[in-house]
């Protein structure tokens, strides 16, 4: 017999046994569903628990193997539960009738434990520590302490984290085409000089809401101290207050962090007051915000934009109040002294291989990440790796360069050091990037100056919520770097997985430039990536030929 036709025969016909029956019906999901969502839930979001159908079973029955007590449940397993559901898991296995008058209460309490849980619980899962991110929207809201906290566990209370993952799903099928076009109509020609990052891949016209000139491409600047000068110039930061609809978009979005693990930290961004680009030089001035800022004002524009696009199918205006507000025209996206203008690096890394068997001709390995559902920023789309926000981790003033960013995110998303993961706080060495500190792989890259490339390929101001990017390439040239530590690259929590491509392999790089999953800014890199690897790689490189399209000075 089925497992499905086992399960119809097994359906209570009456009342529900227990609350996590009952929740599950609710959905209008089978037991056998069930499994299949926990499972995705639990691979998309670091859970460790598992659920088989005749454990499941016996759980909504309240009991064991033959009516045998249920006995205890395993850790991992209850806070998977616990997580798709907000409620506690002795909750979830009560009858419906003793836990009714308790639920609201209880989804509330669940919310702050999950608010107040300790960052050492596990290192390895995302963390929701909202605490300053309260204090932050009491103030700018106009509220009286704690009122943000109260109007969070309310919001997420009334939420089903079902319903939060079916409206990530409708934002997912948004395309990253269909984002730069809306902008672009949204914003239309009011700058002439700057343009969009608009390229022919093979002859196929490409576009993306990264804004950018001629002079600011093809930079080919090595992110060296002689060449990267970047400076800080104020730690002094002030913000207006938020409106109604501002202060309610910021406490959804608190909600929702809470409802799917996203990691929400107290830390520090570098904002972009001045730039100077031009090839093989970068200057610029920097200030420094508090990152709970950028999440709940400037960042929310692209959820606003993608769930319009999502729901109605274009943009109108009258859809986008927040970006009426932050980002009106064009003339304020490149105002970015007036506003806080965060950002980020982010680069194409290729690992020299040497000829193999299999493979042939020596080559460069390509490698994306595909983002998981815990980060922030581009949840669920394609991009190159590392990807980080630019931000201080020990010394606000000495992190202030690109490449510092860099080798900090290679450390973290491709070699595994949690503790220079600026999400995780609590960073007790007072130098995590001293050479001692160093994972083995990055300490062999830098006994040797020339066994590390890294470059900045481009600039540009990305119309999505605003932000910088800087574009790299990293590229590992000792091809005796991937027989040794090749084992050792592994994306971090923040990657749903990693891909390897062929610097060789035109036809599958081709395709996956054309993926309507990548980020705008994830493409921006990877594409001004190969028009720099064509350059240098040689006989390693046989990658789609990218034009730029008309960009006029």
């Amino acid at each position: 017999m089925s497992v499905s036709a086992r399960e119809q025969l097994d359906r209570p016909t009456g009342r529900f046994r227990t609350v996590l029956e009952q929740k599950i019906r609710e959905r209008r999901l089978t037991l056998e569903e069930f499994v299949e969502f926990a499972e995705v839930f639990a691979r998309e979001h670091g859970e460790r628990g598992t659920l088989s159908y005749r454990h499941l079973k016996r759980l909504v029955a309240g009991r064991g193997t033959k009516g045998a007590p249920l006995g205890e449940l395993r850790p991992a397993n209850a806070r998977l539960l616990e997580r798709i559901f907000g409620l506690s898991v002795d909750d979830l296995l009560k009858p419906p009738e003793e836990s009714s008058g308790e639920q609201a209460e209880t989804r509330r309490g669940s919310v702050l434990r999950r608010v107040d849980r300790p960052k050492e619980a596990e290192a390895a899962r995302p963390a929701v520590t909202l605490g300053s991110a309260f204090e932050w929207l009491d103030q700018r809201a106009g509220w009286i302490p704690d009122t943000a906290r109260r109007k969070v566990s309310a919001r997420a209370g009334k939420s089903d984290p079902g319903s939060t993952l079916d409206r990530r799903a409708r934002r997912a099928r948004v395309g990253r085409g269909e984002v730069a076009r809306a902008l672009w109509s949204y914003y239309g020609d009011q700058l002439p000089g700057h343009e969009p990052y608009r390229v022919r891949c093979d002859g196929r016209l490409m576009s993306t809401s990264v804004v950018t000139r001629p002079g600011w491409l093809d930079l080919a600047c090595p992110l060296t101290a002689e060449h990267e000068r970047l400076e800080l110039v104020s730690t002094e930061h002030g913000s207006g207050m938020l409106d109604d609809i501002g202060a309610r978009r910021a406490v959804d979005r608190l909600a929702e962090a809470v409802a799917l693990g996203v990691r929400v930290t107290d830390s520090q961004v570098y904002r972009l007051l001045d730039i100077g680009v031009e090839q093989g030089s970068l200057s610029g001035a920097l200030g420094v915000a508090p990152f709970i800022e950028y999440a709940l004002t400037a960042d929310l524009l692209e959820g606003e934009l993608v769930d319009a696009l999502a729901t109605v199918g274009e943009v109108r205006r009258d859809e986008l109040p927040l970006r009426g507000r932050y980002l009106p025209d064009l003339n304020s996206v490149f105002d970015v002294s007036g506003r806080l203008c965060a950002g980020g690096a982010l680069a194409l890394c290729a690992i020299a291989r040497p000829a193999d068997p299999y493979r042939g001709k020596a080559d460069y390995a390509l490698l994306v990440q595909e983002r998981s559902g815990s980060v922030l920023n581009s949840a669920g789309r394609l991009s190159v790796i590392p990807k980080a926000f630019h931000q201080p981790l020990k010394d606000v003033r000495a992190d202030v360069s690109i490449r510092s960013t860099l080798l900090r995110e290679m450390e973290e998303e491709l070699f595994g050091r949690s503790e220079v993961d600026s999400t995780l706080g609590g960073q007790r060495a007072a130098a995590p990037m001293h050479p001692h500190r160093l994972s083995e792989p990055m300490r062999w890259l830098m006994e040797q100056p020339d066994r590390l490339r890294i470059e900045c390929t481009g600039f540009g101001l990305n119309l999505v919520s605003g932000n910088y990017e800087f574009a790299g390439l990293i590229v590992i040239e000792d091809e005796e770097f991937w027989p040794l530590y090749g084992g050792h690259v592994e994306a971090n929590w923040e990657s749903a997985g990693l891909r390897v491509y062929s610097s060789l392999d035109r036809e599958l790089t081709g395709q996956l430039a054309t993926d309507e999953t990548w980020s705008n800014e994830g493409l921006f890199a990877l594409l001004q990536g190969f028009r720099r690897l064509a350059e240098i790689g040689g006989e390693r490189v046989n990658l789609p030929v990218v034009d730029l399209d008309e960009l006029r000075g």
